[in-house]
């Protein structure tokens, strides 16, 4: 495989200019409903169940509500049962395997599919999508371009910056990901998604007034998006404005209680002097793994970055990250397994990871910083001066 992506602007932007900017559609609670009314006069009509499928997606998506997965997942299943070869109910099938994080199905179920119909540009996105979190960059790339060459739009432009990002090129990535912004989107999600994925971008590369201003810009668009909610806190931690991060995240928190918010805030509350509210964050967090492990999940990469950036309970934040491993191994999960070696004091095996995390050269601090403190460890001081000079550390 070869990595084209350097195409894909070209490839895309004389469609792009002759575009206008999409207006946001209206709010996913009017799209279930009317679908909802349309269903009660044609109740066998596949079609509108499978939009109905969909729109329940974007509500998971606006509100991190796992039910809605499990409603979209029931309605694509009976439709299958009933048209085991129904088109769009098993692209819809991808959709769910990729929420589910079952990237091997989701690549052989878009294989399938593609070989259908090779001009539906959303399938290889998706195809993109679960190759990425393999690892499998190389084809990811190819994939992605295949995408964009068919469909140059916000949804293709989003996947290609963010590959830009992990594999080395921050510069490249971010002005993809404003191109996507200027496509525009029907969905309100979508487009206040992207302005926050670009406020974390600049965020990593150091660009914190930039990264802010799109961080609202999200929420002007999407109020009370917790990703922008969370963006803003990690902008106020890092300017040492700690008081006003823990508003950011505790907003954040209330609409989706993620483990990195519980993580991000126990931090914060150490850093304040604020023990009792630290633990109550640390509690937060062994609450939410025995709600997986009563759910039979296995693997939680972000609860095991939690615990390993808290020290807390260090051999269950490396059991979780091997039990990712297996599910993904990109270079986001190499670096949380990384760090919980790191934590239980297997440095080898640490510094091992760290290097398959860094292989890509992603601009990620906290990849920097970890390899940092593992090849000190290691009594690898030149290379981990490297890391510390390119780590953007947090101060707290």
């Amino acid at each position: 495989m070869t990595r084209k992506l350097s195409l894909v602007v070209l490839a895309g932007a004389s469609w792009l200019a002759a575009q206008p900017a999409q207006r946001a559609g209206g709010p996913t609670d009017q799209r279930i409903a009317a679908l909802d009314a349309r269903l009660k006069q044609s109740p066998a009509d596949s079609a509108i169940r499978n939009e109905l499928a969909g729109a329940y997606l974007q509500k998971m998506r606006e509100t991190a509500d796992a039910g809605y997965l499990s409603r979209a997942d029931q309605i694509v299943a009976s439709i299958l049962a009933a048209e085991p070869a129904n088109y769009d109910a098993r692209r819809r099938r991808i959709e769910i395997e990729l929420q589910r994080h079952h990237f091997r199905q989701a690549v052989a179920l878009g294989a399938s599919l593609a070989r259908e119909r090779p001009d539906d540009a959303a399938v290889w996105g998706m195809i993109g999508d679960a190759e990425m979190e393999l690892g499998d960059y190389d084809r990811a790339a190819d994939t992605y371009q295949r995408m964009a060459d068919l469909r140059p739009d916000l949804a293709s432009y989003n996947r290609v910056a963010f590959y830009r990002f992990v594999t080395g090129d921050p510069a490249g990535a971010i002005d993809i990901m404003r191109l996507a912004i200027r496509s525009g989107s029907k969905q309100q999600e979508n487009l206040a998604w992207c302005l926050a994925d670009l406020g974390r971008m600049l965020l990593k590369t150091g660009a914190l007034q930039e990264a802010h201003q799109a961080f609202r810009q999200a929420l002007d668009i999407f109020p009370g998006y917790h990703p922008a909610l969370a963006g803003l806190g990690r902008v106020s931690a890092d300017r040492g404005q700690f008081s006003e991060a823990i508003s950011f995240l505790l907003a954040a928190q209330a609409r989706a209680p993620f483990p990195e918010y519980a993580g991000l805030l126990a931090r914060l509350y150490r850093q304040s002097g604020s023990a009792d509210l630290a633990e109550r964050q640390i509690g937060l967090l062994d609450v939410a793994d025995k709600l997986d492990q009563a759910a039979g999940e296995r693997a939680n990469r972000n609860l095991s970055l939690a615990l390993s950036d808290l020290g807390h309970r260090p051999a269950r934040a490396l059991e979780l990250a091997r039990a990712e491993l297996e599910v993904r191994q990109d270079v986001y999960t190499h670096d949380a397994l990384a760090w919980a070696l790191f934590q239980n004091g297997m440095l080898k095996e640490a510094g091992d990871e760290i290097t398959l995390a860094l292989k890509e050269n992603s601009p990620e601090p906290s990849f920097h910083d970890h390899a940092a403190r593992i090849f000190a460890a290691q009594g690898r001081n030149e290379e981990a001066k490297v890391h510390r000079d390119k780590a953007r550390v947090d101060c707290w």
